[in-house]
This record gives structure tokens, C-alpha cells and sequence, in this order.
């Protein structure tokens, strides 16, 4: 059986307020364990009480996600004015040609 390969292009990522998103979803697994933190008794005696820390590690696991996120959009930020930044540096004519064609690679000028 030979190495499975898409018959098509793989779609673009989607892009939106990632930072937003894991702030939600860590907003939500607090309100759980808050939410079920008065039946702490009842969960002890039907031995659910993995529901309240699960709830305490999802919401422990998104700080670190929301820290992760909002430096990942910070670089990403960066890189983007360092792109903008360099780009009119990069089109500027060569001084050694005039014409501001950048010389063929290989070329010896004979």
C-alpha cells in the first residue's frame, strides 16, 4: 500500500480573534468549576468528583493558552510592521544597475 496523498489543496487557516476564543473557553471551564463547586459533597459521594477538577485544569490549562496566544499575535504583529518596514527598503534600485534589475544569478559580465 503506498503513502496516501490529498487530490486537493489543503484550505487556508482560519484566521480570527484567537485571543478572544481561549479567553471564552477559559471563562467557561471557571464558571463550571465555580458552578459546581456547591455540590462538592455530592460529587465526592458518587465518585464524580473528577467533574470539579476537570473543570479547575481546563480553566488552569487556558491561562497558559491565553499567555500563549497573546504572544503568539504580539510576534506575529511584529513581524508584520518589520515586513512593511523592509519592504520599501527592498525595492529600491540597485546603485550598480540603473535600470534597478537585480543581476542574473551566474552571470560573469564578459
Amino acid at each position: 500500500m503506498g503513502k496516501w496523498t490529498p487530490t486537493h489543496e489543503a484550505p487556508e487557516p482560519l484566521e480570527g480573534n484567537v485571543v478572544a476564543t481561549i479567553t471564552g473557553g477559559t471563562v467557561i471551564w471557571f464558571v463550571l468549576f465555580l458552578a459546581q463547586l456547591p455540590f462538592y459533597r455530592w460529587f465526592d459521594d458518587h465518585d464524580r468528583l473528577w467533574w470539579l477538577w476537570t473543570c479547575l485544569a481546563g480553566g488552569a490549562l487556558g491561562l497558559i493558552g491565553i499567555w500563549y496566544v497573546r504572544k503568539r499575535d504580539a510576534a506575529i504583529r511584529r513581524a508584520r510592521a518589520e515586513s512593511a518596514n523592509a519592504a520599501p527598503a527592498a525595492r529600491t534600485p540597485n546603485a550598480a544597475d540603473p535600470t534597478g534589475n537585480a543581476p542574473e544569478a551566474g552571470r560573469t559580465g564578459a
